[in-house]
């Protein structure tokens, strides 16, 4: 089968597919014949330079997310023609991931589908759509009429954010550093805030802030929380990773909540919670490219590049 698979550094001129050993089922890992992947920042990352990291089994084929159907399976829980995702859990780094065109994976990391999405739109969900979901039902416990902001709203997390936050109820504003993305914004149903400077506008507050920036504005967006509001801490998108020198007796404002969301945890609960949400309120995840999987080396470039919303692989 075709597959890209690294054992090095490797810059995006270099990457091609190769043919690799088809992978065989075995108990607790059914055998599941791809149909597509959303892409990840994470992927670029191993790509570029957490390849050479200890806990890498190389070599490895990337790739944290797929949807595909079960070709085989000797667990009783799986059969073969089921529609499945997979994401986490180990997928493109402790085992080969979604970039070939079968792989097994373990059960606990393994989930049935039921939507009425098209194919490449059920492959720009899962990873995404579960840090959304995660996010702001299990971290920030979004209601609506919620005042939402969403601190770095132009990435693929941030769109499905809006999308999902919008389809409730809430008030949403999100912000971006670009000026030529805010319609990106607004197309979505939000309030636009261009965030240049880092700073938000004096006098603004919102109840819930999804933190997509990271530690760079973490002490900014906790000034704007109403008394008994949450932030959720979830991006990284402003390249700090750690918040320095943080006092969090001073600097978490009285009556206000700061937590956050680790997308390593996904359950088949979770994972039909969202795609219900996904059909109840007939939402379209938003895919900024689309790519075959013949055609990895340009999805890859593109990745590079910076993509507006989902970046989508499907199977040739």
């Amino acid at each position: 089968m075709k597959a890209l698979l690294l054992n090095d550094v490797t810059n995006s001129d270099d990457v091609k597919l190769i043919e690799i050993d088809k992978p065989v089922a075995k108990k607790g890992w059914p055998l599941v014949k791809v149909l597509g992947f959303g892409m990840n920042h994470s992927e670029l990352i191993l790509r570029v330079n957490e390849i050479r990291a200890s806990y890498i089994k190389r070599p490895i084929v990337p790739g944290i997310e797929c949807i595909g159907i079960i070709e085989e399976s000797l667990d009783d829980n799986f059969k073969k023609g089921d529609l499945v995702c997979s994401i986490m859990g180990g997928l493109g780094r402790n085992f080969n991931g979604s970039y070939e065109e079968y792989l097994i994976a373990p059960l606990k990391n393994l989930f049935h589908i039921k939507t009425k999405l098209d194919t490449k739109y059920i492959a720009a969900v899962p990873e995404t759509f579960f840090t959304a979901y995660g996010s702001l039902f299990e971290s920030l416990n979004l209601k609506e009429n919620d005042i939402l902001l969403i601190r770095g709203a132009t990435s693929a997390l941030g769109y499905a954010s809006m999308q999902m936050a919008k389809a409730l109820g809430c008030k949403v504003y999100a912000t971006t550093h670009k000026k030529e993305k805010l319609d990106l914004i607004t197309r979505f149903g939000c309030e636009a805030i261009l965030d240049s400077e880092y700073h938000l506008p004096d006098g603004f507050y919102a109840n819930k802030i999804l933190e997509l920036i990271g530690p760079r504005t973490i002490r900014d967006s906790l000034s704007h929380l109403y008394k008994n509001g949450i932030l959720c801490n979830t991006g990284i998108l402003g390249g700090e990773y750690f918040l320095n020198n943080f006092d969090p007796i001073k600097e978490i404002p009285n009556g206000c909540y700061l937590t956050g969301f680790f997308s390593n945890y996904p359950t088949q609960k979770i994972i039909d919670d969202i795609f219900n949400f996904i059909d109840k309120y007939d939402i379209i995840p938003y895919i900024g490219a689309e790519f075959k999987f013949k055609n990895i080396k340009d999805a890859i470039k593109a990745q590079e590049k910076g993509i507006d919303g989902k970046i989508v692989v499907v199977m040739d």
